[in-house]
């Protein structure tokens, strides 16, 4: 314990030893136990960091490079627009809109029925849109039951009329027999009174007095025989009458129900081409389809020839002078825009109807024949109709953005190489897009489109593709 005491004291006493006492340690020398340490070099000089930096750098520089190279493209592309100048037809052309309509079309409609209570039919049976039928194929069926039915119920009623008429005419041949035989009888009992009164002459008065109303009798009851047998024929000619009125009556509500039910099948009237007929069903306009229920009367199909087609459009009083009779035209379809179609125009209504928009513009209704034919040419078509106003053959054309306009005159920039320079041309015909040039420039030289020159801009081009 005492040798533990001694100890925590020396270790105590330590740190109160004089500054002169403490070992001196020469400068940069370490501390004995210690190892000596190298000093870590800057960021900037280590090569990693060179090497990030420069990679970062050409980045940086190649996405600047690519993003100047597409401006200056599209600026480029954008600015030095260019055409060709070329020879060939020239033509001026009137564009109208219209529909498609068949020239031969057959409408097919609901039938109606002979002493329908219901308005409308339901469809069983339908030949979809571009069916392709010969005249006697079967083209809608409508809903049978009610009809066939009715003409069963109505053939059971003429038949059971049938079977009462048979009966009453053999009741009545009875009973005509049985008046037969009494008329008989009642005229051998008048020929016996008139033999008992010729025997009166030998008879006493008493008795020939009997005989002679006997006779009396007899003749009375006789004429009375005659007289009713006249009458019943009649009623039994009126009561046949009556049954053969309610049996005509069954027959024709019968021919009636089976007329009907064969007008529930239509059948196609010609050979051609199926296109059903649109209507609204509540959510949009749709295509009559199998279980839709249609009043009748109306036309849910039509039957047409593919073979002879036709668009029917309506011009302004404006443009119709430039329509002539047996014009060429082209047709395109708005919704198969790459369908194109030759024709002539073949009739111009001589008289107009007030516009929609205003009365004092008229519009006549032209008729354009379509030549040739094609699956996706149908009826009720939306059409853009091009009619050719004037041809020049052989015309040296360029666009007409690249006409400039200055001072009452008319100039064009022609590219050579990489310049360009401006030179005076005399401009002809014009149509929406495309100029003929008279003289100035020749043919195969390249002009600049939508040049500007001292601030004034290009003519502006129209919205029709020139035609050839």
């Amino acid at each position: 314990m005492s040798e533990l005491i001694s100890r925590r004291t020396m270790t105590d006493a330590e740190p109160s030893l004089a500054p002169a006492e403490v070992p001196s340690r020469a400068p940069g020398s370490l501390r004995p136990g210690t190892a000596r340490r190298k000093p870590s070099p800057a960021p900037w000089r280590r090569p990693v960091f060179w090497v990030a930096f420069l990679v970062l750098a050409a980045i940086c520089a190649g996405v600047y490079l690519f993003h100047r190279t597409q401006v200056s493209n599209q600026a480029a592309g954008e600015i030095q627009r260019t055409a060709r100048v070329e020879r060939r037809d020239f033509v001026r052309t009137l564009r109208v809109n219209g529909t498609v309509e068949a020239v031969e079309a057959h409408p097919i409609s609901a039938p109606r029925l002979a002493g329908q209570t219901n308005s409308t039919l339901s469809i069983t049976k339908l030949l979809p849109t571009g069916t392709h039928v010969h005249k006697g194929d079967l083209l809608v069926e409508f809903d049978r039951q009610a009809q066939a039915r009715n003409a069963l119920d109505r053939e059971a009623d003429y038949n059971d009329y049938l079977r009462q008429i048979d009966k009453l005419r053999a009741t009545q041949a009875a009973a005509v027999a049985v008046d037969d035989a009494d008329i008989r009888a009642q005229e051998d009992l008048v020929r016996t009174s008139e033999l008992e009164l010729k025997r009166s002459e030998v008879q006493s008065r008493i008795t020939a007095e009997k005989d002679k109303e006997n006779l009396d009798e007899a003749n009375a009851k006789l004429k009375q025989l005659r007289d009713t047998y006249q009458l019943k024929r009649a009623s039994d000619t009126a009561a046949i009458r009556v049954l053969e009125i309610q049996r005509d009556g069954s027959r024709l509500a019968m021919e009636h129900a089976q007329a009907n039910s064969e007008k529930l099948a239509i059948l196609s009237p010609a050979d051609g081409l199926v296109v059903i007929n649109t209507t609204y069903k509540g959510q949009g306009f749709s295509d009559w389809s199998l279980g839709d229920d249609i009043y009748a009367g109306t036309t849910l199909m039509q039957v047409v020839n593919p073979d002879s087609m036709r668009v029917r459009a309506e011009v302004n009083q404006q443009d119709i002078p430039e329509v002539q009779q047996s014009q060429r035209v082209e047709i395109r379809l708005d919704a198969y825009p790459d369908l194109v179609f030759h024709g002539r125009t073949e009739l111009v209504s001589a008289i107009g109807t007030p516009g929609s928009f205003s009365d004092k513009v008229h519009n006549f209704v032209v008729l354009f024949t379509i030549e040739g034919t094609n699956p996706n040419l149908l009826p009720d078509l939306s059409a853009a109709v091009d009619a050719e106003i004037e041809r020049i053959p052989n015309a040296l054309v360029i666009p007409r953005d690249a006409i400039i306009r200055r001072d009452g005159r008319t100039f064009v920039r022609i590219i050579k190489g990489n310049a360009s320079e401006e030179r005076e041309v005399k401009i002809g015909k014009t149509n929406e897009v495309e100029a003929v040039v008279e003289s100035g420039i020749e043919s195969g030289e390249t002009v600049l489109r939508a040049a500007e020159s001292d601030g004034n801009p290009p003519a502006k081009a129209g919205v029709t593709s020139p035609k050839n």
